[in-house]
């Protein structure tokens, strides 16, 4: 497929993502002039879960740049290691500052409470407009868009001798041997930083069957989780590769940050992640053209499914006293900070292109793309009573680290079947 063909059916198919149920009309904080001179010095705080950008000065040149359009405001960020996690506490103190990314894992129905509307102007030609959403109002903006695959050090692979690409699960096992052999890790895992892992659990089951509901799916079941079906396959996978030491050692020490600096280098071979991490791989040493990525061989048939998802959502926050410049620095840092091009990600906006190079690499393998759903307000009200937090990757390194996988499984589904219990009531 070439690449204008490919772009033109992939932005049709994202572009037609809507909310049920979600009119449009103008929100509240509609964005007024306020390029003029403040009356007051201005402090924005951004909490934001980029580490990375924060401390390379990245965040701090769009904050300077943003000072220059707006006189009197300064932007102050701060770096939140577990976001999802740390968020969430902070949610319910109303401790969330001016500007935030929303976590994944709160009902579009509670958005009103903790955050402001969003300017319907900031979401023309936008993909995922309404994925954050309610009652006609729209609370975050998605920063970009990725696909998830196996980011791979080019250099590891020919030292290896890996000549060919994986293009089945038994070939990624011997892909990952010879890695081994050569005494390099074959796959970074990150165990330890915990929120990596959902790549493995929540992302991967939600596109290996080609049913991009799966997740949503599982409010009509009481045991969504066995050997046999998709959360079996993936972290069956994961304990294999563990079994067979083809992943990092100290799997308990948050390596998030060394294991970018061991791919750059070639001490490591692969990351299963999402297309962003490539230009934080690049940006710790790695040249462009040796890291490359391909779609991850999850089994071994010749079908292929791939995701299209939108990576964070950002959004104002409803206790903030500057909303109108929160606002104004989320449709800056979207649109005109050159966030997306610099982590690497595929554009939200449906009249640009990607220009990541890698990208071209991943869709010569013609896998089909699933464009990711809107996670349903009775999912997330079942995993809420539940007291299963997705998208943290904190029970995905619990069944991880289980002796026997169904068993734990089971404790799972007796905590599911007892929510669903609870909400139906």
């Amino acid at each position: 497929m070439n690449k204008s063909k490919f772009y033109f059916m992939l932005f049709a198919l994202i572009s037609v993502l809507f909310m049920a149920g979600c009119e449009s009309k103008e929100a509240e904080s509609e964005l007024v002039d306020i390029t003029s001179q403040t009356e007051r010095a201005v402090i924005l705080t951004v909490l934001t879960n980029r580490i990375d950008l924060v401390e390379n000065g990245v965040f701090q040149t769009y904050a300077d740049r943003f000072s220059e359009i707006y006189p009197g405001v300064t932007v102050k960020f701060e770096s939140v290691a577990n976001y999802t996690s740390e968020i969430m506490m902070r949610l319910s103190t109303r401790n969330i500052d001016d500007v935030l990314l929303l976590p994944n894992n709160i009902k579009n129905e509670d958005l009103p409470s903790y955050f402001e509307p969003l300017s319907d102007t900031l979401f023309e030609n936008m993909r995922f407009a309404d994925f954050k959403a309610f009652a006609g109002s729209r609370y975050g903006i998605a920063t970009g868009a990725t696909t998830t695959g196996i980011v791979y050090n080019k250099e590891a692979f020919a030292k290896a001798g890996i000549k060919e690409i994986p293009t089945t699960l038994e070939a990624f096992y011997a892909a990952c041997e010879k890695l081994k052999v050569a005494g390099i890790v074959p796959v970074y895992l990150n165990y330890g930083a915990q929120w990596p892992l959902m790549t493995w659990g929540e992302d991967l089951v939600s596109y290996i069957t080609g049913d991009a509901d799966y997740m949503n799916n599982m409010v009509n079941e009481d045991r969504p989780w066995q050997i046999e079906n998709a959360w079996g396959q993936a972290i069956s996978i994961v304990k294999t590769l563990i079994d067979r030491e083809y992943v990092e050692k100290q799997l308990l020490t948050n390596q998030w940050e060394t294991s970018k600096i061991e791919l750059a280098s070639g001490r490591a071979g692969m990351y299963l992640m999402g297309n962003w991490v490539i230009n934080q791989v690049i940006a710790v040493g790695a040249k462009s053209e040796d890291i490359g990525f391909f779609p991850f061989p999850y089994d071994n048939s010749e079908k292929r499914y791939a995701p299209i998802s939108p990576d964070w959502f950002i959004g104002v926050s409803k206790f903030s006293d500057n909303k109108q410049f929160a606002e104004a620095w989320v449709k800056f840092f979207v649109n005109d900070s050159g966030y997306v091009d610099d982590s690497g990600f595929l554009p939200v906006s449906e009249e640009q292109s990607p220009s990541l190079p890698q990208f071209q690499q991943f869709l010569s393998f013609n896998s089909e793309f699933l464009e990711r759903r809107v996670p349903s307000d009775k999912l997330l009200e079942i995993s809420n009573t539940a007291q299963i937090a997705f998208w943290s990757g904190d029970f995905i390194q619990e069944w991880i680290a289980a002796p026997d996988l169904q068993e734990a499984f089971d404790q799972y589904n007796e905590r599911w079947k007892a929510a669903r219990t609870i909400t139906k009531s």
